[in-house]
């Protein structure tokens, strides 16, 4: 198999800030995989490869490297063998890689070189059956120089071996969603001038208002070489001209940067680096910022700034995996989209998690103006030497090759100390104990140490902690927290109250705390309910932890767990294959979405988001107001106000509004007020709508409150005859049929029916009606895994993709664009009178009466699902034989196999149980 490949060459260095390549080949990933470090002549070699697995391992004996006839198969580079698009089922730990490769003349005078993204394992390379060499690691770049070997416009022999077996000592990450086998980087050819940059490093100073440059040898210079470089500015270009001593690999020098436009994340602006040593020119950039630590104003509470101002950290955990590709994205586009759709929520960075990020998307994060805390994958083995020289070498080059990126604000180096534990002795059932030794950790603290001798200018966390570990030596005070929406409030007062300078909380023993940024690093609900909480709705407890966050600002930031659903966690803002979920919030309150939730200048009425009250009761509703921001909004703001109430049959009026001025200041942290409200005295869900305002009329931010009001009262005009949804009088499903939470809900899956008596009370037959019909919440019903009978409760829903996303018992999967639909008929005295359609079987925040009547035991029971009212109008010759026979019969029935859920009065959305509903014209 062989390709021409096409010359690559850049004529402006505009394009790799436009994220263009002029490589027009139809390959995966065409782009120079690193827009801060390209040159002008490389030639792409993604596509597909002649490929051979081999499960004895006998390529090496039988010298595949010269050539095979073993190369049976075709992968698609840089995609991990294994993933869909690869084109290639796991079926061994070692594969080869072969095709042809033909240099263009143009190159001749050059050295040429080439250059692997990441490949996992051990990786050796032949051309024309001359071993190159052999690189071990699995995240970062590696290059061999074809120079000697190459025979300029003939067509020429490569081949690639790459073992991936398992080893203990190496890192592995969250590979378990996708492993990244072999090549899952871009793979190219470049060429080089015959004294070349080995790396070229900018480290901003924007108080000073210059740039420090260091440019790196790949070994000593034999001569003094003439290195320049060139900033493209808004004025004149800015360069200088230094030159590197012969017996020196690098050199360090400062240019001025006159007036310097700053990188922010709104507007984040790149400096174009052109650099020339002798023949040898590479392409780059930098961003003047500024990362460091300082109080928020008017406190004492240490808070990471960029460039001299704090910023409230609102970040999300990114796997930053694919369904299709695992490691490896399916292209720029979709990179590009990863870092918008964070932005599209108010998110202003994410922590790409256990994994060297991908260099392009580095480039979009920095590019777009996103924050990024990029982690050092970690081992699953012990902490033996092999694994500590995997770490350190792999920890080096991750900083060597991300060092421009101004997005990139800190470098984590372990996560919740996993690979860092040690077994010492088998307990008393002979299992083994591990423990976290001292000599490991002053490893950990010589870690820390050795980021911060690469990189002075980003924070390193020694270890994002969870599970009892605590910290060593670090720039930020990091904690994981995993809990249910109603234990926020207790669990962040502790922390608060723990985190002082020279607090052993959250330290392990013999280190404390210093003036750190106290950082939530994960949080969310999926590991706060027993067994975790498989797909449901998040966005509940969500709501109820940033209102609680909001009230805790030593708390300099949180991280959700996660941006995107991988295959045994569905708590992502997005699924796995980045399809939308849907939280209810902008229905409950129109315009209200996540960025509402994510606004620096917030209204927060406390943890409790739904409330039980009687009709009729007078409450004060704390309003406090919390701004993460210096911005200057006036000094004061208005508090817009209303409560509407949605009764038991569904209508919905609003009981009074109104609108206040508050006191404003930036970075003010208090209870601006305690807002009275009366209840209506009728059965409903009232809703607390609150807006904050600029005098101007600029919103800042929305916010609700829900409450459950108890009354015996009705509307006006309105005779109910209820039944609760559990008494049915009968009932036949073809796949299941169960109640929830003692019949609060009853589920009917696959095809069947649920029948109603009502009885009529003799007070309804002399009453003068106007309209009659039956009213009842219904959804579709889904048998989901966890509902089926043969399912193993016993099941470990760690496993991964080996568990579906509804087989956890609290699982409930969250609405999203995938519906689940149910055609049903309504029968009166059987005789069918009414046809529809439920639309779905969802759940998310309009389930706000299952989510409010959830037991405080750490699991969950179908949370957030609600129905849909359905009306059946009834007429009144039907209505009269029902009254002569002294009860109504209702049947609900599907037509097809998509069940029937029924809501009581205290599940759902509406109060209300199955009801003859009758409007009275007056009584008798």
């Amino acid at each position: 198999m062989m390709y021409q490949l096409q010359i690559c060459k850049l004529t402006i260095p505009a394009l790799l800030l436009m994220g263009l390549s002029l490589n027009a080949q139809e390959i995966p990933l065409p782009e120079h995989p690193r827009p801060d470090f390209q040159r002008e002549l490389w030639q792409n070699l993604n596509g597909a490869w002649n490929f051979a697995f081999d499960p004895a391992d006998a390529g090496l004996s039988e010298s595949w490297s010269e050539g095979s006839e073993a190369f049976d198969r075709t992968i698609m580079v840089p995609f991990p063998w294994g993933s869909k698009l690869s084109g290639l089922e796991d079926e061994a730990d070692i594969g080869w890689y072969q095709r042809d490769i033909a240099v263009d003349k143009e190159w001749e005078g050059r050295r040429v070189f080439l250059t692997v993204g990441a490949s996992d394992w051990e990786t050796s390379v032949w051309l024309d059956g001359s071993l190159l060499g052999k690189h071990q690691g699995g995240y970062v770049p590696f290059s061999f120089e074809l120079t000697e070997q190459i025979v300029y416009g003939k067509a020429q022999k490569l081949v690639i071996r790459v073992d991936d077996a398992r080893r203990d000592f190496t890192l592995y990450g969250k590979q378990g969603y996708g492993n990244a086998r072999g090549i899952w980087q871009t793979i190219y050819l470049e060429a080089r001038g015959e004294v070349y940059l080995d790396a070229l490093h900018f480290t901003p100073d924007i108080d000073l208002g210059s740039a420090g440059v260091t440019a790196y040898l790949p070994k000593k210079s034999e001569r003094d070489l003439s290195l320049s470089v060139k900033i493209k500015a808004a004025g004149d270009d800015l360069s200088q001209i230094v030159v590197i001593p012969a017996g020196e690999n690098k050199i360090s020098f400062d240019i001025p940067i006159p007036d310097p436009h700053l990188w922010d994340l709104d507007d984040p602006y790149l400096y174009e680096v052109e650099a020339t040593l002798e023949g040898d020119v590479v392409f780059s950039y930098f961003g003047m910022r500024k990362i460091s630590v300082m109080d928020m104003p008017g406190s004492e509470y240490p808070y990471i700034a960029l460039n001299n101002e704090p910023i409230y950290l609102q970040l999300a955990l990114d796997q930053s995996y694919h369904p299709d590709g695992f490691y490896t994205f399916p292209s720029d586009q979709f990179i590009q989209e990863e870092i918008l759709r964070s932005k599209s929520i108010g998110l202003n960075g994410i922590r790409t998690h256990i994994k060297v990020e991908v260099p392009r998307k580095l480039y979009w994060a920095d590019k777009l103006g996103l924050l990024v805390m990029e982690d050092l994958p970690n081992s699953w083995g012990e902490p033996g030497a092999r694994m500590q020289e995997e770490s350190e070498y792999t920890l080096r080059e991750m900083i060597r090759r991300d060092y421009n990126h101004p997005s990139i604000f800190s470098w984590v180096i372990f996560n919740e100390t996993w690979g860092l534990s040690t077994k010492t002795r088998n307990d008393e059932n002979g299992r083994p104990v591990r423990e976290y030794l001292p000599e490991t950790q002053e490893w950990v603290v010589s870690m820390y140490h050795l980021a911060k001798s690469l990189d002075q200018t980003r924070l390193v966390e020694d270890n994002s902690i969870c599970c009892g570990r605590g910290h060593t030596e670090t720039d930020i005070n990091s904690w994981h927290a995993y809990l249910p929406g109603w234990e926020w409030e207790a669990y962040l007062k502790n922390l608060s109250e723990h985190t002082y300078e020279g607090s052993e909380f959250d330290f392990e023993d013999g280190f404390k705390q210093g003036r750190q940024p106290n950082i939530n690093s994960e949080c969310g609900n999926v590991w706060g309910y027993e067994g975790s909480t498989g797909d449901v709705d998040w966005s509940w407890d969500y709501h109820r932890m940033l209102n609680t966050f909001r009230m805790y600002p030593k708390v300099a930031g949180w991280l959700y767990t996660e941006h995107h659903d991988v295959i045994n966690e569905w708590n992502g803002y997005w699924r796995f294959d980045r399809t939308e979920k849907e939280t209810g919030m902008g229905e409950i309150m129109e315009g209200m979405s996540l960025n509402d939730l994510h606004a620096l200048v917030y209204l927060s009425t406390g943890n409790e988001i739904c409330k039980t009250v009687q009709g009729g009761e007078s409450l004060e509703i704390p309003l406090h107001l919390s701004s993460m921001s210096g911005d200057d909004l006036g000094k004061s703001l208005i508090v817009a106000y209303e409560l509407s109430m949605t009764n038991m049959i569904g209508e919905t009026s609003s009981a009074f509004e109104g609108s206040l001025i508050v006191d404003y200041a930036p970075w003010m942290q208090e209870t601006v007020m305690q807002l009275p409200i009366t209840m209506p005295d009728i059965a409903g869900v009232a809703t607390l709508k609150l807006s904050l305002s600029e005098q101007s009329g600029n919103l800042l931010h929305r916010n609700f409150m829900l409450f459950e009001v108890l009354s015996d009262q009705k509307p006006a005009g309105i005779e109910l005859v209820s039944i609760p949804a559990a008494e049915f009088s009968g009932a036949q499903w073809s796949k299941k049929q169960w109640n929830v939470l003692d019949g609060k809900k009853v589920n009917g899956a696959g095809n069947g029916f649920f029948e109603y008596t009502i009885e009529i009370p003799d007070r309804v037959k002399s009453m003068r009606l106007k309209e009659a019909y039956f009213l009842v919440e219904l959804s579709a019903k889904e048998l989901f895994v966890k509902d089926q009978e043969d399912y193993s409760s016993s099941q470990d829903f760690m496993k991964g993709s080996i568990v579906a996303p509804s087989a956890n018992p609290n699982a409930y999967p969250m609405t999203d664009e995938s519906l689940y639909p149910s055609e049903i008929s309504v029968l009166i005295g059987n005789k069918k009178v009414h046809s529809t359609v439920l639309a779905d079987d969802p759940a998310d925040h309009r389930g706000v009466l299952s989510w409010h009547h959830q037991l405080k035991d750490k699991r969950l029971r179908e949370a957030g699902s609600y129905g849909y009212l359905v009306k059946v109008p009834i007429k009144k010759g039907v209505l009269k034989a029902a009254m002569k026979e002294g009860a109504l019969k209702v049947k609900i029935q599907t037509e097809a196999e998509g069940g029937i859920a029924v809501y009581g009065k205290e599940f759902g959305r509406y109060t209300l149980d199955p009801s003859l509903v009758l409007r009275v014209v007056r009584k008798w």
